[in-house]
């Protein structure tokens, strides 16, 4: 019996830890969909750059030696989704808006067939550039607190959990992010107008709102959550240019379960999919906890087909 509390205590956080990491990966895949009504093949693909991003900055510019090998990790996840997020307004200025916001009003199907092949177009040049550029190789971002937890032992119980201290500091960095996101869009000007734009773009231009730029903003503040959020994976996961393809279908499960649009509920979709991949493990193999995850994906579907925050689907 204490072997099968500390083994279900030790999933739970496991999962809590890597939900809220696939939170903000799906936060901002949410984002992107809930401005701009786009599905982006390419998220997977941002996420795996910003992996890269965050170990060359570590090692090129010096950052461990600048801000010390347990912080400056870190610190770089953070510059990398920064960076990607302006390499994702550029991206979408000069490529994604000829078949999004107002030109794509009135197209056939409002556009989405060209945005699907252009989307996964872009997805598919980034994992084969990025196989010429960074190698086939495994790349990691090991840190000193990869390799070290703390031990809490359980009330009334002389079981003991063991806390990777590496995935702490990330999931919190998550959560922090995720927090201060949601306040952006509910809370600011600017993210108030980015709801208009998300909520009726024709209403929002007779309002004075630049549509076009709402969108470069939502496009590149998205790119650059996820792009954070593979810089936080980076710290105890490998990674390969092909390493987007292993998260991307957790992301859309996420955003799809929490209810398309809504930042809230693609972040604890995400947090639902680590609970379930990690608790699962207590009564299959690994190989079929992507099983589990979707039969709970599908039982929710079912039970609740607006996900999680159905309500918040219409405003983002």
């Amino acid at each position: 019996m204490q072997a099968f509390v500390e083994n279900f205590f030790q999933a739970l956080v496991a999962g809590i830890l890597s939900g809220s990491i696939y939170g903000l990966m799906c936060v901002g895949l949410g984002l992107i969909f809930g401005v701009m009504r786009v599905i982006n093949f390419a998220q997977g693909e941002f996420l795996m750059l910003g992996m890269y991003a965050t170990l060359y900055i570590v090692t090129a510019l010096g950052f461990s030696v600048v801000f010390g090998p347990y912080v400056g990790p870190f610190v770089a996840a953070v510059c990398a989704g920064l960076l990607l997020s302006v390499g994702g307004y550029l991206l979408h200025r000069y490529l994604v808006s000829r078949v999004t916001g107002v030109r794509a009003i009135g197209a056939e199907g409002e556009g989405h067939y060209a945005q699907l092949i252009l989307t996964l177009g872009v997805s598919l040049v980034l994992q084969n550039g990025g196989l010429i550029l960074f190698g086939s190789t495994p790349q990691s971002l090991r840190t000193p607190l990869s390799a070290s937890a703390w031990e809490v032992m359980l009330p009334l119980s002389d079981a003991a959990v063991f806390v990777n201290k590496a995935r702490t500091v990330a999931a919190l960095l998550a959560v922090a992010a995720t927090a201060c996101l949601f306040w952006f869009i509910n809370r600011s000007r600017l993210g108030k107008a980015l709801r208009a734009a998300a909520d009726n773009p024709e209403a929002a231009m007779y309002m004075g709102i630049d549509v076009d730029r709402a969108h470069r903003i939502a496009f590149g503040i998205g790119t650059g959550v996820t792009a954070m959020a593979g810089g936080l994976v980076a710290t105890y996961y490998p990674f390969q240019p092909y390493v987007g393809l292993e998260f991307v279908i957790i992301m859309y499960a996420g955003v799809v379960l929490g209810g398309m649009g809504s930042i809230l509920g693609a972040f604890w979709g995400g947090m639902t999919i680590g609970l379930v991949q990690q608790l699962s493990s207590l009564a299959m193999s690994v190989q079929l906890q992507n099983v589990a995850i979707f039969v709970v994906f599908l039982l929710i579907v079912l039970l609740r087909p607006q996900g999680l925050y159905g309500r918040s689907v219409d405003r983002t």
